[in-house]
């Protein structure tokens, strides 16, 4: 199945005509707030799966209970079980709704992987963990070893973004997608992102914008692991948002081998 990320500029689209199975939102964004644009997607068969920012699961602060609280009950609202966060930090002392990374160490693999632990304990179900977009990062591990060990630690799910492993790759050569994807336990994927990416000339890296159309080779893949594993992949595009007819051709691509 193929999903879209659900954006406020969708608010007045006729959202039957979009082409997507699935759903995906932030929860800061709807909590305590009006939930009837996603009943509705709810109420047309197509589930709305929740992915956040803000849990820090990176950082040193405490892990906030009341907002936990709020997302579960979110949850039940949308009647779903998905619910995803960063494998990053974003802030202790003040929440910076930015992603910063986590250093590649055994020790940060023990001390996160418990702080995740901590956060389905309080939800009483499994999270995802996504590979985050890096522009600088130390440590002595390989990064998808690095996000391997944290899954297993903490017993948790992975949500496989492959537009930031292409991303990370570009800027530091360090691991190629094919080898990137090898080295994860896909058996523990909820299901994968994919997204555009920009270059910008002012800090000479590539940005993930998710403001352009999906790469071949990262459409490829997502095609690939959808035939042979079965796992679902949702299109992330959050600047510039297009035509509703560019996003249906995005995800039309996104899967012309699926089996029926």
């Amino acid at each position: 199945m193929a999903g879209l990320g659900y954006r406020r500029e969708m608010a007045d689209w006729d959202m039957s005509q979009v082409r997507a199975d699935f759903f995906e939102v932030a929860p800061e964004n709807w909590i305590r707030r009006d939930c009837s644009p996603l009943l509705r997607l709810r109420q047309s068969g197509r589930p709305v799966h929740l992915h956040g920012v803000s849990l820090n699961l990176g950082g040193d602060s405490p892990i906030d209970q009341r907002f936990l609280h709020a997302v579960r009950s979110l949850m039940q609202e949308l009647d779903t079980i998905r619910y995803s966060d960063h494998l990053a930090a974003s802030g202790d002392a003040h929440q910076l709704y930015d992603l910063f990374p986590i250093p590649f160490t055994q020790d940060e693999v023990r001390r996160v992987g418990d702080r995740i632990r901590r956060v389905q304990d309080i939800l009483g179900l499994q999270i995802a963990i996504e590979n985050s977009t890096w522009y600088t990062n130390v440590g002595d591990m390989p990064e998808p070893e690095f996000l391997s060990a944290v899954a297993d630690w903490a017993d948790c799910l992975v949500l496989l973004d492959l537009n930031n492993i292409v991303v990370n790759f570009k800027n530091h050569g360090q691991c190629p997608l094919e080898r990137f994807v090898a080295g994860v336990d896909l058996a523990r994927v909820s299901y994968m992102h994919v997204a555009g990416h920009e270059f910008d000339e002012r800090f000479g890296l590539f940005i993930d914008t998710h403001s352009e159309i999906v790469e071949v080779p990262t459409m490829s893949m997502a095609c690939q692991l959808q035939r042979t594993h079965g796992l679902d992949v949702l299109l992330e595009w959050d600047n510039d948002v297009p035509s509703l007819d560019t996003l249906n051709q995005e995800l039309s691509c996104l899967t012309p081998f699926m089996t029926t």
